[in-house]
């Protein structure tokens, strides 16, 4: 199949990589493109907006599909277009698409669907946008209706900064027709992820959370940007708010979409700040995030055109999305004066030696001029790394970046450093699933040996049968929360240890529960009996086999940690103390 992307930045060089690996496609176009995608696609001078002319493009070179990277040619109308000339392409509807290209939208879908966010108020007059900000006082955000490049959205600390900005989007007119409304809303304090997911507009399917820097500088300072790094996964997205995110935003979101009469199809993002385990919706993108798009495809391992052809044929329900355990890091390096403005042209060096196996250089704004390669916009690079921890992939990307360099070539030095935070806090090492509330006077034993032990845990209850999708969501997201190893309690029919171990690659301990007339060996069956490919191990039976796996779960930690192997082995000595005492007291009556 031939395949034209649309768009020239990061994004875009990241698509065209991931589908030149699918064995289906033998061509593709990109339009405009970058240095970079000229290595892997035939680079097309047609701008992004020249709908008709791409239409055309693709016609007449027999393009069976066509990925949209930007937002503003979604907005245009691009699918509708494509669509109406019998022409397969991935993305929203112009309808659709309103998600991104309106904040006025947006915020009243929200609000009319009961998604979480903050408050807002919409103004077309200037003094009444004033009036609001000097009763709600500051924080607070300004934002321009209409697209603005990234940059129609002011967080500000003060009044008289939120009144300056509307003074820049209404009276100095600064984003054009993006700003004849202002939207005037609520700061929403927290930590922010981005939580991205394909939708053929009833089945939606999430991909791994992952974490934007947007401000300039390093520690959150300076002026928002379009992105100067990510990582993937993001920690700060536990298993319940991962919960939260998909059937309080996500889901909600299709079906509001497709009760206002705009089926959405294509890729949703959500950008997310999460509060004291709360999370509410700071906007919505309608294509892949940039930096975001460049960890999430190097992790993705089902072949992306398989999958965005279910989108469009609405059968997502049948692909089985596989995703690379790795923790991945992208590293921007951007233009000196960026995001304001900066040089074009500078010659970048050490390109050549840069880029293995586990290290992709993304061009985004790049050009070649002669036999070189210089920079051609703000963001000009994305130096995306993948390893076996998230601390190997942060160095990975580093020391990448240290190869290349330029005439005022900037980035942040701290990239995925909130992860690592979080990763380092006394986090859970052990996750523990029981399959109802009644199995909790079993476990007891355990927990109290892991709290001897010193070792945290999390507690909470799904069900293989009743909530299957819960218990899938905890193991899928175990690993991002740092969890090391699963402990799974359930009676009778016990399939929860087989649904948590065909959903991660940690290790898996079932606890068999003696829940019926059979004294729990038809769950101590149910829990060994697992398929080639999803093992189990198993304990026995009861209040016993709990403790059981407790200790056998510290075990595994102890391999690496050598103060939780001297804290068992002294349990050793005082079981052992425990049965020479009650040996010396028999003897001493007999």
């Amino acid at each position: 199949m031939k395949i034209l992307v649309v768009g020239s930045g990061g994004r875009e060089h990241a698509l065209v990589w991931k589908l030149k690996q699918s064995a289906r496609v033998n061509e593709i176009f990109c339009a405009p493109g970058n240095a970079g995608i000229a290595s892997l696609a035939t680079c097309v001078d047609i701008g992004v907006n020249e709908i008709e002319k791409l239409a055309d493009f693709a016609k007449e070179n027999g393009v069976g599909l066509t990925m949209v990277g930007p937002e503003e040619p979604l907005t245009l109308g691009i699918v509708d277009y494509f669509t109406r000339q019998g022409l397969r392409a991935f993305g929203p509807s112009g309808k659709a698409a309103a998600l991104e290209g309106s904040k006025v939208f947006t915020k009243d879908l929200m609000e009319k669907y009961n998604i979480p966010s903050g408050y807002y108020k919409v103004f077309e007059d200037r003094q009444e946008a004033v009036a609001y900000i000097q009763e709600k006082g500051a924080p607070i955000v300004v934002k321009a209706d209409g697209l603005a490049a990234g940059k129609g959205v002011i967080v500000a600390q003060s009044e008289a900064e939120a009144i300056a900005a509307v003074d820049l989007i209404m009276v100095e007119n600064a984003f054009g027709e993006a700003g004849k409304r202002v939207v005037v809303e609520e700061f929403l304090p927290g930590e922010e992820a981005s939580f991205l997911a394909f939708t053929d507009g009833k089945t939606v399917v999430p991909l791994p959370t992952s974490q934007d820097h947007k401000a300039a500088y390093d520690g959150d300072k300076g002026p928002n940007t379009g992105g100067m790094g990510a990582y993937s996964p993001a920690p700060v997205v536990t298993e319940e708010l991962h919960r939260q995110a998909m059937e309080k935003v996500m889901l909600p979101t299709v079906r509001a979409m497709a009760a206002e009469g705009a089926p959405y199809k294509g890729i949703l993002y959500a950008g997310l700040m999460i509060k004291d385990g709360v999370a509410k919706v700071l906007e919505f993108n309608v294509r892949f995030g940039d930096p975001e798009c460049q960890p999430l495809l190097m992790r993705l391992k089902t072949d992306l055109l398989d999958i965005v052809e279910a989108v469009i044929d609405e059968k997502l329900d049948q692909v089985n999305i596989e995703i690379d355990e790795r923790p991945t890091v992208c590293v921007v390096m951007a233009s000196g004066g960026y995001p304001g403005s900066y040089e074009k042209g500078k010659i970048i060096e050490g390109l050549d030696k840069a880029g293995n196996e586990d290290v992709v250089v993304f061009h985004a704004g790049t050009r070649q001029d002669n036999d070189q390669i210089v920079t051609n916009g703000g963001r000009v690079l994305g130096i995306t790394a993948c390893a076996s921890n998230l601390q190997d992939a942060i160095d990975l990307a580093y020391k990448e970046v240290a190869k290349i360099s330029w005439d005022g070539c900037m980035f942040r030095k701290d990239i995925g450093e909130k992860a690592m935070q979080r990763s380092n806090s006394d986090g859970a090492l052990i996750g523990i699933v029981l399959g109802s509330d009644s199995d909790l006077p079993v476990i007891q034993g355990g927990l109290e040996f892991l709290k001897k032990m010193g070792v945290p845990f999390e507690l909470t209850i799904a069900s293989a049968h009743r909530t299957p999708a819960r218990a899938m969501a905890f193991a899928e997201t175990a690993r991002d929360r740092g969890v090391k190893v699963i402990i799974a309690g359930a009676g009778m029919a016990a399939h929860l240890a087989g649904v948590l171990a065909a959903h991660t690659t940690l290790p898996v301990i079932g606890i068999p529960i003696d829940a019926s007339a059979l004294n729990g060996l038809d769950s101590l069956l149910s829990t060994v009996q697992m398929p080639p490919g999803v093992p189990v191990a198993t304990v026995g039976i009861g209040k016993a086999g709990a403790k059981n796996a407790a200790i056998l779960a510290t075990q595994m930690l102890a391999i690496g940690d050598e103060e939780l192997a001297a804290k068992l082995a002294q349990f050793k000595k005082d079981m052992a103390a425990e049965v020479d005492a009650k040996a010396q007291k028999i003897a001493e009556q007999y």
